[in-house]
This record gives C-alpha cells, sequence and structure tokens, in this order.
C-alpha cells in the first residue's frame, strides 16, 4: 500500500488535470483520489490508516491519491482512472453531468450529513441580516472563497444573484467583490474588516474556531443557507453493483478517529445518493459552473 502524494499543500479550485498526474486504472490496485482539503502532513497518518482498512475489507491492495487540483479528480473519475472519489458537491456534479458518476457515500458531522453556507460580518456591524446588508449593498466590500467552492460561492453566489445584486465576477451591485480563495482567508479578511462580510463554510468556520485559528467573538452570521450534504465519495459511471456494496460496507465499518478526523472531524461515514445533491444541481446550473472543470 502507498499514498501518493501530488502536493504538499494545494488551495481550493487550483489547476490541474489527470495528464499533470499521469495516473492509470490498474485492475489489481483499489484507486482511490482525494481532493486537497488539508496539507499532506495533517492527513498522512489518516490516508495510510484508510488504505490499510480498505485494503483489509476489500481483499486487495488500495493506493489513495492525494490529488492536485479539483479538475484532475473529475477527469480521473470521468475516464475510470480511479475507483472511488472524495471531492466537493459541486465538483461531484461536474462528473455527474459529464460522466455519469454516481455518489454512494458521504460523511456525518456532529451526527449530520449536512453543512451550510454562512454569510458572516463583523460582530458590531450595524446588520444583522442579509436584507439589512444589501439595503447598503453599493457601500458593501464582499468576499467569497474560491470560485470552485459549493458553500464559499456557489450557494451564496445564487442566493445573492436571485436577489439581483449579483451576476458574475464583472458584474454585480456591490461596491466590491473579491475571491479570496479559502475560507480561512475569508475568516480572517471578515474579522480585520478589509471587507464587510463574506462567505464561509459552516463545518470549516467551526473547525476553525476549535484549532483555535479564529475567534468567534469576531463575527456575527447574518445568513445560512439550506441545508447542504456533506461532500460525497464517488464511483465512475461503469462500477458494477456488488463492488459499490462492498465499498459501502467497508466505509461503514470505519470508526477509527484518526481517518475519521481527516474528513471534516467526521463521526461515521454513511450511506448517499444522486438525489441528496439535486439542491445544489439547480443553483450550480444556474451559475454556469457544470461546463467548468474544478470545484469544495
Amino acid at each position: 500500500m502507498l499514498i501518493s502524494v501530488l502536493l504538499s499543500a494545494c488551495g481550493e479550485g487550483n489547476e490541474g488535470s489527470i495528464s499533470e498526474v499521469e495516473s492509470t486504472n490498474n485492475d489489481n490496485v483499489f484507486e482511490v483520489a482525494v481532493i486537497p482539503s488539508q496539507s499532506i502532513g495533517e492527513m498522512e497518518e489518516g490516508l495510510s490508516r484508510l488504505e490499510e482498512h480498505l485494503s483489509n475489507h476489500l481483499d486487495m491492495s488500495v493506493e489513495v491519491t492525494h490529488y492536485p487540483s479539483y479538475n484532475a479528480v473529475v477527469e480521473a473519475i470521468n475516464y475510470s482512472h480511479v475507483d472511488l472519489a472524495y471531492f466537493g458537491p459541486v465538483t461531484y456534479l461536474i462528473a455527474f453531468e459529464q460522466s455519469g458518476a454516481e455518489a454512494i457515500l458521504t460523511q456525518l458531522i456532529d451526527n449530520e450529513p449536512y453543512y451550510y453556507s454562512y454569510i458572516m460580518t463583523q460582530p458590531d456591524a450595524p446588520w444583522d441580516s442579509l436584507d439589512e446588508l444589501l439595503a447598503e449593498v453599493d457601500e458593501i466590500d464582499f468576499a467569497f472563497g474560491s470560485q470552485s467552492s459549493t458553500s464559499g460561492f456557489t450557494i451564496p453566489g445564487y442566493e445573492l444573484m436571485q436577489r439581483e445584486v449579483y451576476e458574475n465576477e464583472g458584474s454585480y451591485a456591490f461596491n466590491s467583490v473579491r475571491f479570496t480563495g479559502s475560507h480561512d482567508i475569508t475568516a480572517n479578511a471578515v474579522a480585520n474588516g478589509d471587507v464587510d462580510a463574506g462567505a464561509i463554510d459552516s463545518a470549516i468556520f467551526q473547525a476553525l474556531i476549535k484549532d483555535d485559528v479564529i475567534d468567534e467573538d469576531d463575527y456575527k452570521i447574518i445568513w445560512e443557507s439550506d441545508q447542504l450534504y456533506q461532500y460525497p465519495w464517488a464511483v465512475p459511471h461503469d462500477m458494477d453493483e456488488t463492488r459499490k456494496n462492498d465499498i459501502q460496507e467497508a466505509f461503514l465499518a470505519i470508526e477509527d478517529d484518526e481517518i475519521l478526523s481527516i474528513f471534516g472531524g467526521a463521526d461515521a461515514f454513511v450511506e448517499a445518493s444522486h438525489k441528496e445533491y439535486d439542491g445544489i444541481l439547480e443553483a450550480a446550473r444556474a451559475m454556469d459552473l457544470l461546463d467548468q472543470d474544478d470545484d469544495e
């Protein structure tokens, strides 16, 4: 078993393709693609244990590859170069639209398979709701995370599009709009007053607080999205049903905290299906994101 390390640390939505990593499917090895959710150092032990666990349950060699970008994972699963992929909801939907990739698993965090998109501001800001903020929209400096982030851009962007204050990167009613590239940078930009408000993933927001990276007292949440299903694990379109069931059973049996911790501090893995991502699909289509090649 071998963890294949491609980049030591990667931001959301970095460019790349499967040709860069030269990955090919090996019938004798079960290949898993994982997006860069944390640095390699933080994930290495958990990924090693995941390899060992899956190898024992599937009775074959397993190789977990930490891919350098979201579109590399999409291309890998589209062409069945990997047997299983872990990525963001919009990235999954791109793969679903392009090749019929199928979500089969997700994770429980705080015993729920959901997370949310937040829009937040400073605690002493004069706005207590998104309506109040948008009443002064032409004076507001706003921050999204990555353009490929479900909770940092797609869902809040769709909400702002419906409210007719955001159309695209070059057309909006705000004083300014910036893309920070990651949730933690957005959090710091809001706390420091570099922007008036920003969008962030609720699970990452709580994790940053728990790890003492940010102080909860520096923020006020003024908008929360509907429930979003956690990041999916998906298989290629040509995966047979027996293998899908074997994969699900292997993940449902995971109780190792070292493995669970690197996937958002999960409590456990649970079965999922494509229908859980239909709500995000509507937003992604409205935002013209499904023709792109990358996404969290």
